[in-house]
């Protein structure tokens, strides 16, 4: 895997990669960070897939420039919870008040007990909605960690350990509760075999709405920053 530039203003980073299952030279723009991946077969000069790149300068540049800009978090923001967006107020008290219109954070450094919160409100549902998959697939987990992943929303490893990026709680509860059935199903089904896909709508029942809005949708999540 190689780094390269589009040139111009600004340069755009390439990253160049072979693959001995290509067909052709491919391009993918990663709906999560912005990446732009180059897949070319393995025999096929690196020049090539610059060319090609080159080629879909125009293409590349506007869906760039279509993705959401960063926006921090603070005092007067707003933000969605579980997919209903929310005025951010200052609060009163000692914890985060989370209501039908507003999230009221008390005391200094909004950004940061906002991040918390969520990042704890996230693991309570995300564990609540494997609790329930697991015991429908008859399964158990050995643990749940909450990140901030920009490449996948969750993951199982083979020791069953559960692995969800706690963005999901700013997205519409059937989003969060498809990843968490996606990820149980998992603990039997290390692929995404037919199988897999099978199990996933046994216990979750359909998912392909949801799948389809992380993928139309899911990027606007990362769009949030609490580090200002």
């Amino acid at each position: 895997m190689a780094d390269h530039h589009l040139p111009g203003h600004p340069p755009v980073p390439l990253t160049v990669r072979r693959s001995a299952r290509a067909r052709r030279i491919s391009l993918r723009i990663s709906q999560l960070d912005g990446r732009v991946t180059l897949t070319m077969p393995n025999g096929v000069p690196e020049r090539h897939a610059l060319e090609f790149a080159a080629e879909k300068e125009d293409w590349i540049r506007s869906h760039l420039d279509a993705r959401q800009s960063n926006e921090m978090v603070d005092i007067g923001s707003t933000l969605p919870v579980e997919g209903v967006a929310r005025h951010v107020e200052v609060g009163t008290g000692r914890n985060v008040v989370l209501s039908e219109q507003t999230l009221a954070v008390p005391g200094n450094s909004a950004p940061r007990r906002l991040e918390r919160f969520l990042k704890e409100l996230a693991r309570d549902r995300l564990a609540a909605a494997s609790d329930l998959y697991s015991a429908r697939l008859g399964q158990s987990y050995a643990r749940l960690s909450i990140r901030d992943t920009r490449s996948r929303w969750g993951s199982c490893s083979a020791q069953g350990g559960l692995m969800y990026s706690w963005r999901l709680i700013l997205a519409p509860p059937p989003i969060l509760q498809y990843v968490a059935a996606h990820e149980v199903a998992h603990l039997v089904e290390m692929n995404h075999s037919q199988a897999f896909w099978n199990l996933v709508e046994e216990i979750h029942g359909p998912y392909r709405e949801q799948r389809q809005w992380l993928r139309d949708e899911g990027a606007s999540l990362h769009r949030y920053r609490f580090d200002g």
